[in-house]
């Protein structure tokens, strides 16, 4: 277990002893065991209770608290790129309705908005689809602070919609959708395993059981495809495969615009990441524990890109570009904009340039996150902006 994280209070203690309380019943009815990525379900979204369901500040930087910083926290120079290749695609589409799922603090609706201002393209609609009423309390006044011109645009909505045109981002969505913990086994014992959640009445422990159905299927399809070499321990992430889907019948005319961390599936299933990716974030510490303070820690793992693009090539959806961040933001003119406030004197230039490295290093986001597009009834003679150099598709 993590010895040195910062120990949490007596309220949050208590929070998640209540949750634990609840994971436990569940397990009880389950005969002793659950899957894991039913343990992952309740300890992010349990109502009331649940990492992204709690009062808790989960969004900013060591300074401001929280758990994590994603790359809208750090700079608005993330949206105000980000803005042109949306502008793009409104343009293409003639359709200027933004779908932001899972907002987080409402840091990148709130520069957005005023960036795609900026180019003479602001949204008719922004649509923002966030489950967390504590998010939207903040995602709504911090739209109202930084972008109050637009903020009646803002409508925040509790489904995917049945039909939509438009843009649709999502910053940091699929590595926090519960997934499959899984362990190839050799045939003797016990070939492809699903892992989950035991309980002894005092701790939770990792448990297999012998995987089954569509789960045992994509496990043996992926061991052929990625010469996984058993015994090797990861993640499967089919509910992350299923949202994209989904989209194939939603999206009438527009894309899909997904940016997070993970990597093509020959790269996330080879020998040398054995063990997985499962990774917890608590107070800017990353620990590999989830049983550790269920509902006070985030709990995410690597995204599988080739499955991504598969999901919504076979649901229809065109591969419109995979990159990483980098050379997405480089190709959005993140640079342009740095070299705009050098222009212009801003005093915050030195605190927004290292800010812009971290975005850009490959030793820190600009490689890790990768960002993709799928869309359907693009056409266009070029690659969207955010693609049109450095594109990897062909490495999916």
């Amino acid at each position: 277990m993590p010895t040195e994280l910062p120990a949490p209070t007596a309220d949050a203690q208590a929070a998640s002893h209540e949750l634990c309380s609840h994971i436990a019943a569940r397990i009880e009815t389950g005969g002793g065991w659950i899957p894991f990525i039913d343990f992952m379900e309740m300890a992010l979204h349990l109502p009331g209770l649940g990492y992204y369901a709690g009062g808790s500040h989960k969004f900013g930087t060591g300074e401001a608290g929280g758990d994590f910083v994603t790359a809208p926290e750090l700079t608005p120079l993330f949206g105000q790129a980000l803005a042109t290749q949306v502008a793009e695609v409104f343009a293409v589409t003639a359709t200027p309705i933004l779908l932001e799922v899972g907002a987080g603090s409402g840091r990148l609706a709130a520069d957005l908005l005023p960036a795609l201002d900026a180019l003479g393209a602001p949204p008719d609609h922004y649509l923002i689809l966030e489950l967390s009423g504590e998010l939207r309390a903040r995602q709504r006044e911090l739209i109202r602070q930084h972008a109050p011109a637009l903020a009646d645009r803002v409508e925040w909505i509790d489904d995917l919609p049945q039909k939509f045109s438009g843009c649709i981002v999502a910053n940091e969505l699929l590595d926090a959708i519960p997934t499959h913990a899984v362990a190839w086994r050799p045939a003797s014992a016990g070939g492809p395993m699903e892992r989950g959640v035991s309980f002894d009445g005092a701790r939770f422990a990792w448990a297999e059981r012998p995987a089954t159905g569509v789960l045992r299927e994509a496990m043996e399809r992926l061991a052929t495809e990625s010469a996984i070499e058993a015994p090797f321990v990861g993640e499967l992430g089919l509910p992350a495969a299923a949202w994209v889907a989904e989209w194939g019948q939603r999206l009438e005319r527009g894309v899909l615009l997904l940016l997070d961390y993970g990597l093509p599936h020959k790269e996330l299933y080879h020998a040398g990441r054995n063990g997985g990716t499962l990774r917890c974030h608590y107070r800017h510490n990353s620990h590999d524990d989830p049983f550790w303070w269920p509902g006070l820690s985030d709990i995410t793992s690597h995204i599988d890109f080739t499955a991504i693009a598969e999901a919504g090539f076979d649901a229809g959806l065109d591969v419109l570009g995979y990159t990483s961040q980098a050379t997405f933001l480089i190709n959005c003119g993140i640079g342009e904009l740095l070299a705009a406030r050098q222009l212009s004197n801003d005093p915050s230039m030195i605190r927004a340039a290292g800010a812009a490295s971290v975005l850009l290093s490959p030793n820190e986001m600009g490689e890790l996150f990768k960002v993709i597009a799928l869309g359907k009834g693009i056409e266009t003679a070029k690659p969207l902006r955010g693609f049109a150099r450095g594109d990897r598709t062909h490495a999916l």
